[in-house]
């Protein structure tokens, strides 16, 4: 008579390895910096296009990939990173400046609009000093 463990604790293993193996892939992609997590983040999205039968978003990727792979330097992509983060700031700093002329005007549609801008250009702040992070 042979020992057979219950179905549920071979399904319990089979998914602490799968949680394991993607912990560990999610854990290398972080510890990347510049151009090698730049080239990760493609190779991931290229990953997911083919899991969702998209040809056309592979090819493009696979493109951003190689032409990755043959120009992108450190010192390029931190430089380009920076640039992205002083266009956002200056972004903020106009929708800031349009939306208190919208204020001393009264026009409310105007003042929610220029709040709405000025929250978007925020946003993109953020995301630009996420990416310098990288």
């Amino acid at each position: 008579m042979s020992f057979r463990p219950p179905l549920h604790h071979l399904f319990s293993a089979v998914v602490l390895s799968l949680v394991a193996g993607t912990a560990g892939a999610a854990e290398t992609t972080q510890t990347l910096t510049g151009c090698a997590a730049k080239r990760a983040d493609i190779q991931t999205q290229i990953e997911h296009a083919k899991a969702a039968g998209n040809a056309a978003q592979q090819a493009g990727l696979e493109t951003a990939l190689s032409e990755s792979k043959k120009n992108c330097t450190d010192d390029q992509l931190e430089k380009s990173r920076e640039q992205k983060v002083l266009d956002a700031q200056h972004e903020v700093k106009k929708r800031e400046s349009d939306l208190q002329k919208a204020l001393s005007k009264g026009d409310p549609e105007k003042i929610d609009k220029r709040k709405n801008k000025l929250a978007e250009a925020r946003k993109e702040l953020e995301q630009a000093k996420q990416q310098l992070g990288r």
